[in-house]
């Protein structure tokens, strides 16, 4: 039976398992997925079993998206521009990082219905997803994109890939189209972002790439001042499509009753 895993720091609000396990039976694959919550320092040992194949392939969530670049063979193109891996997989002798973040978002933007050529999109958060999310509104037209994190060094690092980003500081809000929380914050029901919202206009964008809760409380408080809002659900099972048709070379189901199933 293979065996394949996603791995990070924290893991157990991932429905990963639950989505790859689904599909995994629903095309009479043979085969377990599982989670695992690690430490900087388990990186080389787990690294090392997908080379031994005693794991088939592995999702890589936070913090570790860049950081298991240096114990990885090859690059996609995709993850090499973006320095940020997201599906591991061995291939002809190498160890194979790929990102499926970038196509997730991409898909999960379309079918929400937002055009986002010509926009002005604000990313709070500097993470291993950002250079993804960036990359993609890129290819779809963004006019102008503005990044905010606690740690400014760290979205100075983001800006070295991607030059015509803008940087404003932790606190401030500029004026946008979309704003995207990309930060951890929300995971725990009583997060807050703490950044001051109350002089946007209505009937702006607010997404939020975490997915479980389902309405963070970023996302409630946009609704209830009458914005369009959208979670992570749908880059979530987008990216994991593209990942399961890495791994196995069979693009799964998506459809209404999946959403459900997840629930």
């Amino acid at each position: 039976m293979k065996k394949y895993l996603v791995i990070g720091n924290p893991i157990n609000h991932s429905l990963s398992p639950k989505l790859h396990n689904h599909w995994l039976k629903e095309n009479n694959i043979n085969a377990v997925y599982d989670k695992k919550k690690l430490d900087e320092n388990d990186l080389k040992n787990i690294i090392l079993e997908v080379k031994e194949q005693k794991i088939n392939g592995i999702n890589v969530t936070v913090p570790f998206k860049k950081s298991v670049i240096p114990l990885l063979d090859e690059l996609s193109t995709e993850a090499k521009d973006t320095q940020s891996v997201n599906t591991i997989y061995f291939k002809n002798g190498k160890l194979i990082g790929h990102n499926t973040d970038i196509d997730g978002f991409k898909l999960a933007i379309k079918a929400s219905k937002f055009d986002v050529r010509g926009k002005k999109i604000f990313i709070i958060g500097a993470g291993g997803v950002v250079s993804s999310i960036i990359f993609a509104l890129r290819k779809m037209g963004a006019l102008e994109i503005t990044i905010s994190n606690r740690t400014k060094n760290k979205a100075e690092a983001i800006k070295r890939l991607f030059d015509d980003l803008a940087i404003v500081k932790w606190g401030e809000v500029p004026h946008f189209d979309m704003v995207i929380n990309a930060t951890s914050l929300g995971l725990n029901n009583n997060d807050e972002l703490n950044l001051d919202f109350s002089k946007i206009e209505k009937e702006k964008f607010f997404y939020d790439v975490i997915y479980n809760p389902k309405e963070t409380n970023f996302l409630k408080k946009a609704k209830a001042k009458g914005n369009k809002i959208e979670n992570g659900r749908k880059m979530f099972i987008y990216q994991a499509a593209s990942a399961f048709n890495i791994w196995h070379d069979i693009y799964p189901k998506i459809d209404d009753q999946l959403d459900k199933f997840l629930n």
